[in-house]
């Protein structure tokens, strides 16, 4: 009998192949320690949620198609769920992190988080959900980095900063709580944050928060995780390079300045082309009457000198933020996640089949303050509308579509407001136009779980259908949060291609946590895998579903 020999090489080839044929997409494990803790974020001793010990919590560093799974042990006092803020959880809204779609963990016991950063890079961030836990902290970065055959169309930087601002109170956040549940608004904060500092302008006491080697650049992930206001981020000296912008390339362009609204991120590039020394990078307050800024400390290696202490100003009005906002535009040569251009989606050509138009209101509802939103006030029932959902209960928890399409046509003039939970039902895979209309005198911010979208027009006055004409069709950057300028409106257009339970929430803290968000129920009619995942084995249950047996699991 003839004996064949197999070259090793062609074995380990073979070899290869087939691991190929069977590898998942690498898998990164966290374990967070939640604790209570002490730190002086405007300077003065004040309880802080720390992850790890760390206040802000410790960033998530990932890589496109990433599998992260995160255990979380709640060592405080109150219920604890974490979202994911730009992170679409692709067929996966049961590991949201909205008391909507998960029972929240209680203290004394740990749940694991098992998600993918599916087909998405860019900058975003993570913070508690319940309650108002986001004022004591508890937040930190998450970036999706390209993988490396997917070309990026700027060069590898010398390294890479998170900086997360926000507005700051000085009250313990089960204080704040209370007086939002007494009905009293809680007005204007003590102060502004960067990386939970507000540093000082001055002298040399203050250590740098980052480095730069003089003819480096770097990239800079700025997000607003704040509560109540919109601020504008600037360094000395430097100008910013704008390449990315909540998961989106840009076309590149510079700004001495970037008006950051609540919930948002942006990534710039900054070389260190200046005077080797120290420099401040500023945050301050935007449309408000009072004024509080936070400051950050970069220092050239080698560098001799203080920052000087006169510091850039930001610039006044909203007008130049809107036309800000009118100057970002989608690099459509670029290639994102997946190696295609971005521009291949046109979403400019895609027929409009639903339009819904949500306006939010204020008013007094038993004698406290409600946020609204076409006239209902959401609240979050003990069973989360998911779950109530996936179980075929959802009529003993919530009723669907209990708010119209459009505002009632007295908004302005009424001051009726229905509280109870907010489901609108939406058709699985339709594309869809929804109108922000802000008619009162403050910028909102607002946010879309499970989807990015495109933001195609931000105008003064009321939305009418003739203002399509003016909708930038072309090459508006796909992103997941839009602001709405005082009596003006923002479009945006998306496609409700992932099923799920999926939050549509101001970004202010006050308001989402006094009604003013709703969520969308996108369900696939063939309950197939293909659409949704099954509900994960470690699920926590609560409410009416806690004693009841599962539905049968989603087939192929």
């Amino acid at each position: 009998m003839k004996t064949t020999i197999v070259p090793p090489l062609f074995l380990w080839l073979i070899s290869m192949v087939t691991m190929m044929a069977r590898a998942e997409d690498p898998y990164l494990f966290f374990t967070w320690n939640v604790t209570y803790g002490v730190r002086s974020p405007l300077g003065i001793p004040q309880q802080v949620i720390l992850i790890n010990g760390q206040f802000p919590g410790p960033n998530l560093n990932t890589t496109t198609n990433n599998n992260i799974v995160l255990n979380v042990f709640n060592n405080i006092d109150e219920p604890l769920l974490f979202t994911w803020s730009g992170i679409q959880q692709r067929k996966n809204s049961w590991q949201d992190g909205t008391p909507g779609t998960m029972c929240p963990v209680q203290p004394g016991q740990n749940y694991t988080y098992h998600f993918q950063v599916k087909d998405q890079i860019g900058s975003f961030y993570y913070y508690p959900t319940t309650y108002l836990q986001k004022a004591a902290g508890g937040y930190g970065g998450l970036r999706v980095n390209s993988r490396l055959l997917i070309p990026v169309p700027f060069a590898d930087p010398e390294d890479d900063y998170t900086v997360l601002i926000g507005d700051w109170y000085s009250k313990g956040h089960a204080t704040l709580k209370k007086q939002l549940d007494s009905g009293i608004s809680l007005g204007k904060p003590n102060g502004v944050i960067m990386n939970g500092k507000q540093g000082k302008v001055g002298g040399d006491e203050e250590a740098p928060l980052f480095f730069m080697v003089a003819g480096k650049t770097y990239r800079y992930r700025i997000c607003n995780v704040g509560m109540r206001n919109s601020l504008n981020f600037r360094i000395q000296g430097h100008t910013m390079k704008l390449v990315e912008l909540e998961g989106s390339h840009t076309q590149q362009a510079s700004y001495d300045s970037l008006d950051v609204h609540l919930g948002q991120c942006y990534s710039v590039l900054v070389t260190a082309d200046q005077e080797p020394k120290d420099y401040y990078m500023v945050a301050s307050t935007r449309f408000t009457k009072y004024y509080h800024q936070a400051t950050g400390k970069i220092r050239y290696a080698n560098g001799k000198g203080f920052a000087s202490n006169a510091l850039p100003e930001a610039p006044t009005g909203w007008a130049w933020s809107l036309n800000q906002f009118r100057t970002f535009r989608w690099n459509l040569t670029a290639s994102a996640a997946r190696p295609n251009p971005q521009g291949s989606y046109h979403y400019g050509k895609i027929n409009i089949t639903r339009t819904i138009k949500l306006a939010n209101t204020a008013g007094i509802v038993g004698g406290k303050l409600r946020y609204a939103v076409n006239g209902g006030s959401h609240v979050d029932p003990e069973t989360p509308l998911k779950l109530a959902e996936y179980y075929g209960i959802p009529g003993k928890v919530f009723d669907y579509d209990t708010i119209g399409d459009e505002p009632p046509t007295d908004i302005d003039t009424s001051d009726k407001i229905t509280v109870g939970p907010i489901v609108l039902n939406a058709t699985f895979r339709n594309f869809i136009e929804v109108i922000f209309e802000n008619h009162e005198k403050g910028v909102q911010s607002w946010h879309l779980d499970g989807y990015s979208f495109f933001p195609v027009a931000i105008e003064v006055g009321t939305w009418s259908p003739e203002k399509r004409k003016n909708y930038n069709l072309l090459d508006a950057v796909s992103r997941y949060t839009i602001q709405v300028y005082p009596k003006s409106w923002a479009a945006i257009l998306l496609t409700f291609d992932n099923a799920g339970m999926w939050n549509v929430r101001s970004e202010s803290l006050e308001r989402n946590y006094l009604g003013q968000q709703l969520y969308i129920s996108v369900l696939s009619p063939e309950r197939s895998l293909r659409d949704e995942y099954n509900m994960p084995e470690n699920t926590l249950t609560c409410g009416i579903v806690k004693d009841i047996p599962k539905p049968p699991p989603y087939s192929i």
